[in-house]
């Protein structure tokens, strides 16, 4: 069985830290805080590029001595406001100070040296629709390939309305094979409105190499190395998640399942 489904380490500090040798792969990683008020954080980024998203709650953020001053507006991921982002390139530091309770992400992967510090958002990240029916669900593009923001990190955000699928219909980008499909490794953190609810991703293989079938409760990161992966939302519940994906090329070239490819033609 693949370790795909990553629960949190602890309850508060840092209470995820994926790097690619703990996913057994090479570009993508995925750090989570926990602070408090007054607590503070720092890191080096080394050889990677970092984009740091406040996912709820207020911090102070400088990057390399420059101080991006307090960022965040949302206290709770699901108000659906576009979140604040800060940049950090490779061979920097970060610092963040909590002015408030809040979650931090470190969206992570090799760094280029081609982009400064600077803060994304939220200003400029619009809340977009998605989908059909019930596979509608709504986007922040973060930093997305249209915006050039980051050398290979690629960072967004959705919400999955109660009852409804999402990254559907299944799809993959798991060959280096552009302009037909780019390889990405993505990541997925899971919250869920009620907390205590839970929703389903399934992560698998056209040929049946890799298939798994997830629980995923509030908190939880679920690692996608290959093949499709849709996930849904029971009713009653609200699905959020963040995505990281990185590969060679900062390009997101996806292809849909053949037997499920009709759903979009249909809803295109």
């Amino acid at each position: 069985m693949a370790n795909l489904l990553r629960k949190p380490i602890s309850e508060s500090g840092k209470v995820h830290n994926i790097s690619p040798k703990s996913a057994d792969w090479d570009y993508v990683g995925f750090g989570l805080y926990h602070l408090k008020a007054g607590e503070r954080v720092s890191e080096q980024t080394g050889p990677r590029e970092v984009i740091l998203v406040l996912v709820e709650g207020r911090a102070q953020i400088s990057v390399a001595g420059q101080d991006f001053g307090e960022l965040g507006q949302r206290m709770s991921v699901f108000e659906r406001l576009p979140p604040a982002c800060v940049y950090a390139p490779n061979g920097a530091d970060w610092t963040a100070k909590a002015t408030s309770d809040c979650v931090l992400a470190v969206c992570s992967a090799p760094g280029a040296s081609g982009h400064e510090a600077a803060v994304i958002g939220p200003k400029d990240i619009e809340l977009e629709e998605r989908g059909k029916g019930a596979n509608t669900r709504y986007i922040h593009n973060i930093a997305m390939e249209n915006r050039d923001v980051a050398d290979s990190l690629l960072v967004t955000e959705v919400f999955t309305p109660s009852g409804n699928w999402s990254s559907y219909p299944p799809h993959r980008h798991d060959e280096n094979n552009f302009p037909h499909m780019t390889y990405l490794e993505e990541t997925y953190y899971h919250r869920l409105n009620p907390a205590q609810g839970f929703g389903f991703q399934r992560v698998f293989t056209e040929d049946g190499d890799l298939d798994e079938t997830m629980a995923v409760s509030d908190g939880d990161v679920v690692l996608v190395p290959r093949g499709h992966h849709p996930c849904a939302a029971p009713y009653g519940y609200e699905m959020y998640y963040l995505n990281v994906m990185a590969g060679p090329l900062r390009k997101w070239r996806f292809q849909n399942h053949p037997d499920h490819d009709w759903i979009f033609q249909r809803d295109k």
